[in-house]
């Protein structure tokens, strides 16, 4: 099984990207996040250290993508 990692999101943030991390991290996620280049995001140039993406291990990405409405509260 392919367990590389893939892209879940893309937040305006590192603070954003950190606390999507946290909260993969307590549902038994392994999460990173790093910062991207979104030419074409209506959200460039805003948020601390711009443009971050989140990324998790491709056999959790179902599951991640489950999560993120419920962090988005």
């Amino acid at each position: 099984m392919d367990d590389a990692a893939v892209r879940l999101t893309t937040v305006p943030g590192e603070p954003e990207a950190e606390s999507l991390c946290m909260f993969l991290r307590s549902n038994g996620i392994e999460c990173a996040q790093r910062p991207t280049a979104e030419a074409d995001s209506a959200f460039e140039g805003f948020g601390p250290g711009g443009m971050r993406e989140v990324l998790v291990h491709a056999s959790d990405l179902e599951a991640a993508r489950e999560l993120v409405p419920a962090h988005e509260g």
